[in-house]
């Protein structure tokens, strides 16, 4: 939690999250030198506890950057110039990655790009038959523009299904370590998340996984990279030593190392039922409230963050206020929504009984608003 100045603010918020005080104090050791084996000791420890998160046996990379960046390097990492790839556009960030590969030359096709929809995975089967020279298809696993859950391991084996040398590509910033994931069984090529959300540390390093097929792909691509070459940030996770080409934050790696401490405390099965629970009262407590979804149609839900439209007449942003008032921050609607929804994020370190305190400052600010109006 931090301070508003007089008590402390709840953040459910989809990041960064609350940090536990564990996690805190973890990040507020003394400088340790990052080519000691004390820090490689954190480091090696953090990618072996991602391992079982990721749901894989495939080395986990630390990436030196937010969770963009690196969706970006995966774009430099895998394409050559004058590459395809198919980007499922039913969120903000899924548009946001389709963004990154064209700034990069790559021709990108847009699929699925009706927010108020899941990946359609038929759509997908169309767009890599009409669409020949595709190499890829990126989605997002859980958009927190929309609330949505996309089915990743049905879109994964049929893309491998219809051209077996094509690679899948997801976005998990917000969902890996809150919702089951299964990198090797779903036979996903790249995976990505970051610290700041389910992985409840500071905001600055994100973590991937790649499979066998991204790493031949790695090798072909011709397109530059080098601060955030993945081959090279290989070579160094896999020293006897573990270490990271460059200087890496040193704090958020211990930080994330204890996260992960506690998360295998707690169990990854019953962090994962956690959030579910927590995501079923928050769609449950807003239609209590005569609230509807911001996307009620919508195939599955994240079990991370729940998308609310605010009722006619009221603002959301004067929602917002009010429940800040009350000691919860939420967030803003996303794109085409900003104006009509806010955001409940419920990941990470979030408990039930902080869900249950923002649907009491919700009912209370939605009673103030429509009595004043």
């Amino acid at each position: 939690m931090i301070s508003n100045g007089a008590a402390p603010l709840l953040l459910m918020t989809p990041g960064p999250t609350r940090v536990p005080d564990r996690v805190l104090r973890a990040g507020a050791r003394p400088m340790i030198h990052h080519r000691t084996r004390e820090f490689s000791a954190e480091l090696a420890t953090a990618v072996e506890l991602l391992n079982p998160v990721f749901g894989t046996s495939e080395p986990i990379l630390p990436v030196h950057t937010t969770g963009r960046g690196a969706l970006e390097a995966a774009i430099c990492n895998f394409f050559s110039p004058g590459d395809e790839i198919a980007v499922c556009c039913n969120g903000k960030f899924g548009e946001m990655w389709a963004g990154f590969a064209e700034s990069y030359g790559i021709t990108v096709h847009r699929i699925c790009t009706d927010w108020t929809r899941h990946v359609d995975v038929m759509e997908v089967a169309r767009a890599l038959e009409a669409h020949p020279r595709v190499s890829a298809v990126a989605l997002t696993y859980s958009d927190t523009s929309t609330g949505v859950s996309n089915d990743v391991a049905t879109v994964s084996r049929t893309v491998h299904m219809i051209r077996p040398g094509a690679l899948v590509l997801v976005d998990g910033v917000s969902s890996i370590g809150g919702m089951p994931f299964s990198f090797d069984s779903w036979g996903v090529d790249f995976a990505a998340t970051a610290s700041q959300k389910c992985l409840m540390s500071s905001p600055g390093l994100s973590f991937a996984a790649l499979s066998e097929r991204a790493w031949a792909a790695a090798a072909r691509a011709k397109l530059p990279r080098n601060y955030w070459d993945f081959t090279a940030i290989r070579a160094e996770i896999l020293k006897e030593c573990p270490e990271t080409p460059g200087t890496p934050p040193v704090h958020i790696v211990l930080q994330v190392a204890e996260a992960l401490r506690l998360m295998h405390e707690e169990g990854l099965e019953r962090v994962y039922q956690r959030h579910a629970q927590m995501a079923a009262r928050a769609r449950r407590g807003a239609s209590e409230l005569g609230l509807s979804l911001q996307c009620p149609e919508l195939g599955a839900y994240s079990t991370t963050l729940t998308a609310i439209a605010a009722p006619a007449g009221v603002s959301p942003k004067d929602l917002r206020n009010g429940m800040r008032v009350r000691g919860v921050l939420t967030a803003g609607g996303l794109g085409k929504y900003k104006d009509s929804s806010f955001r409940i994020g419920h990941m990470g370190d979030i408990r039930l009984a902080d869900v249950e305190r923002t649907l009491t400052a919700l009912a209370e600010t939605l009673a103030e608003l429509r009595v004043t109006r």
